[in-house]
C-alpha cells in the first residue's frame, strides 16, 4: 500500500463556483460536492455549466461515494447530472439532502442512495474515513471534511466563516480544528474568496438591526432579494416582518421549494399566519406586505428581473414600494444587477443595496479568518480553492507571510494531478478530460466552443440567409436569390437590393458545372457577399447559402 494521496480538483480552482474534487488513495476514489456555476454573459443560451465527468465515469468501478459539504447551487446543483451517470451512494447533512431531494426528483432520478449525517459522524469509504466538522456560513448544516488516510488528513474547509453570533447558534467548530492542527493536518483545501477584504467578516445577526431599521421607516410594501437557499437572510427577514405586522409572501421557484423545504425539516421557523399568499397580495394594505424573492444576481428570468421590467404577470412595482438586494454580485454579474437597479429606481421603487446601506453579510471568511484556521490546522501543504486567479495568488501572498514556504503551496488548475506524501507535494500530471460541460436546455455537453463563437457573432452581427433555385444540368438561376436579413440592420431595404443583384452576378458567372454544385456555388456566394457586405458596412454577419437544385 502506497503512502500517496492524490487530489484531483474537478471544478472550483480559478473560478467562482462548480465545486468538485476528488481524492484517490490506493486506487480508491471520493468526491466531495458536485457543484454548478452560472454562465457569464458571453455564454449564450446557456443555462448552467457543470464540471467535465469523464475521468469520474471512466473510474466508475473505483468510487466510494460523494460527500457534499452544504447545500448551495455551486456545491451540490450538478449532483442530478452526475448520478444519471453513476450510481453511487451521496452523504450529507440533514438540510443538505433536504434540498438535493427535490432536484433528483425533478430529474427523473430514482433509486439513488442518499445517507444523512450529522456534525461529529465520521464515514468509512473504503481507505478514508470522511468526519463532518461544523462550520459557520450562509446555509445551516454546513461542514467542512477531514478525510482521514493512511497518508495522513486531508481537511476541506468547504464555504466557511467565525461567525461569533450565527443566527441558528451553531459556530464553527474550533476545537475540533485546533484537535487536527495538533495530531497534524497533511493538506488544507481552503476558500480564499474574501482574501482581499481585511479583517473578520461581521456576523450575520447584525443585519437585524439593519433590517429593523429599514422595516421601521417603510409604509410600503417591502420586496426582499437573496439567494434562495440562504435560510438565515429568510429567517431575520421574517422575524422582522411579523414584528412589523406584516404577512411575507414568497415568489420564485427556487424561493418557494427551499422556505419549503427548510420549514418541513424546522431549519426555518414562521408561523402558517404569517405566510401569504401571492393571490392575496392585492387584498393587504401595502404597509402589512413584505415579499421574499430571488434575483438578487440579476438573472434575467428571476422575479426581480421581471419585476424590473413591468413583466411579472402577477406583481408590478408601484410608487412607495422599497426593494431590498441583500446580496452582493458574483463576479461577472455586476451589469445584470446594476441594470436591475436602475429599471427599478425608473418603476418608482426605493432600491437598497449594499452600496447605500449595509444589507448583505457575506458567507465566506475574510482575510485574517482565513490566516486563524491556517493557524488552527497548521497543515504541512495548502491549496487555495473557491476564488478566481486574484484571489489564490493573494492567497499565497497570507501563506508566504504566515512562514509557508513556496513548495508548501499549490496552486492547482483543473485537472491537475495533486500528489501528496509526507515528504513533498507536486503536481503530477493533467487529466485528459477535464474543465467544464455547458448545458444548454435538455442538452448536455452538446454545446462548445465552435457553437459559442457563432452565438457570438449572430449576437453581434446578425445573419443573411440567401436563397436560390438553379437548374441540375445546366447551372441557370430559376429563382431568386432572396435574401432575409434578422439581427443585420433596420431598413435595409434598398441594401438588400442591391446584395441580390450581387448574389445574382456571383451565380450567373459560374461555370455550369459550378452553378450545379450546391457546395461550390455556395462558398462562392457566400465569399463574394461577405465581401460586398464589409465594403459597404465594415460589417461581418453570418451568411448562410441556400442553393436549391431543381
Amino acid at each position: 500500500m502506497s503512502d500517496k494521496l492524490t487530489m484531483i480538483p474537478l471544478g472550483g480552482v480559478g473560478e467562482i463556483g462548480k465545486n468538485m474534487t476528488a481524492l484517490m488513495y490506493d486506487g480508491r476514489i471520493i468526491v466531495m460536492d458536485a457543484g454548478l456555476k452560472f454562465p457569464d454573459e458571453e455564454m449564450y443560451g446557456v443555462d448552467i455549466v457543470i464540471p467535465d465527468f469523464s475521468w469520474l465515469v471512466e473510474n466508475a468501478d473505483r468510487l466510494e461515494g460523494v460527500f457534499l459539504t452544504h447545500g448551495h447551487e455551486d456545491h451540490i446543483g450538478s449532483l442530478p447530472y452526475l448520478l444519471k451517470r453513476l450510481r453511487v451512494p451521496v452523504w450529507g447533512t440533514r438540510l443538505t439532502l433536504g434540498l438535493v431531494r427535490p432536484k433528483l426528483d425533478e430529474h427523473g432520478v430514482e433509486d439513488a442512495v442518499l445517507n444523512e449525517v450529522r456534525a461529529g459522524d465520521r464515514v468509512p469509504a473504503g481507505p478514508f474515513e470522511v468526519e463532518f466538522i461544523a462550520v459557520s456560513h450562509s446555509i445551516p448544516d454546513s461542514c467542512a471534511l477531514a478525510v482521514h488516510t493512511p497518508a495522513g488528513v486531508f481537511l476541506h474547509t468547504s464555504d466557511f466563516k467565525f461567525d461569533p453570533t450565527p443566527v441558528d447558534g451553531r459556530h464553527t467548530d474550533v476545537h475540533r480544528l485546533a484537535e487536527l492542527g495538533r495530531s497534524g493536518v497533511l493538506a488544507l483545501m481552503s476558500d480564499c474568496t474574501n482574501v482581499e477584504r481585511p479583517g473578520f467578516c461581521r456576523s450575520e445577526r447584525m443585519l437585524s438591526d439593519t433590517f429593523d431599521r429599514i422595516f421601521s421607516r417603510c409604509n410600503g410594501r417591502i420586496i426582499v432579494a437573496c439567494f434562495a437557499s440562504n435560510i438565515h437572510r429568510i429567517q431575520q427577514v421574517a422575524d422582522t416582518s411579523i414584528k412589523y405586522n406584516r404577512q411575507m409572501a414568497v415568489i420564485g421557484r427556487s424561493m418557494e421549494q427551499n422556505v419549503a423545504t427548510a420549514r418541513s425539516l424546522g431549519y426555518l421557523q414562521v408561523p402558517d399566519w404569517a405566510l401569504l399568499d401571492i393571490r392575496q397580495i392585492e387584498n393587504r394594505e401595502p404597509y402589512q406586505v413584505t415579499i421574499m424573492t430571488t434575483g438578487s444576481q440579476g438573472e434575467p428570468l428571476s422575479v426581480l428581473s421581471r419585476l424590473a421590467m413591468d413583466d411579472h404577470k402577477k406583481i408590478r412595482i408601484q410608487e412607495g414600494d422599497t426593494v431590498i438586494i441583500s446580496a452582493r454580485p458574483i463576479p461577472g454579474n455586476e451589469n445584470l444587477v446594476q441594470r436591475v437597479i436602475n429599471n427599478l429606481f425608473k418603476r418608482g421603487a426605493q432600491v437598497i443595496y449594499d452600496e447605500v446601506e449595509p444589507v448583505h453579510v457575506s458567507g465566506h471568511a475574510h482575510r485574517e479568518e482565513l490566516r486563524l484556521m491556517v493557524n488552527l490546522t497548521r497543515p504541512k501543504y495548502v491549496v487555495p480553492i473557491h476564488g478566481e486567479y486574484r484571489h489564490l495568488v493573494k492567497y499565497t501572498e497570507l501563506l508566504r507571510d504566515s512562514g509557508y514556504r513556496p513548495s508548501d503551496i499549490i496552486p492547482a488548475e483543473i485537472g491537475d494531478i495533486v500528489e501528496f506524501t509526507p515528504e513533498a507535494a507536486r503536481i503530477a500530471g493533467k487529466l485528459e478530460s477535464c474543465g467544464s460541460v455547458m448545458v444548454d436546455g435538455l442538452g448536455v455537453g452538446d454545446v462548445g466552443d465552435v457553437a459559442l463563437r457563432d452565438r457570438s457573432h449572430l449576437a453581434s452581427d446578425g445573419v443573411l440567409v440567401v436563397v436560390a433555385s438553379v437548374d441540375r444540368k445546366t447551372g441557370e438561376l430559376l429563382a431568386g436569390p432572396d435574401l432575409l436579413s434578422r439581427g443585420f440592420m433596420d431598413n435595409e431595404e434598398a441594401f438588400l437590393a442591391e446584395a441580390r443583384e450581387v448574389v445574382r452576378e456571383i451565380i450567373l458567372a459560374l461555370p455550369p458545372d459550378s452553378a450545379s454544385d450546391r457546395s461550390i456555388a455556395g462558398q462562392d456566394v457566400r465569399s463574394g457577399l461577405a465581401k460586398f457586405v464589409n465594403s459597404r458596412t465594415r460589417r461581418r454577419p453570418v451568411i448562410i447559402p441556400v442553393i436549391m437544385e431543381v
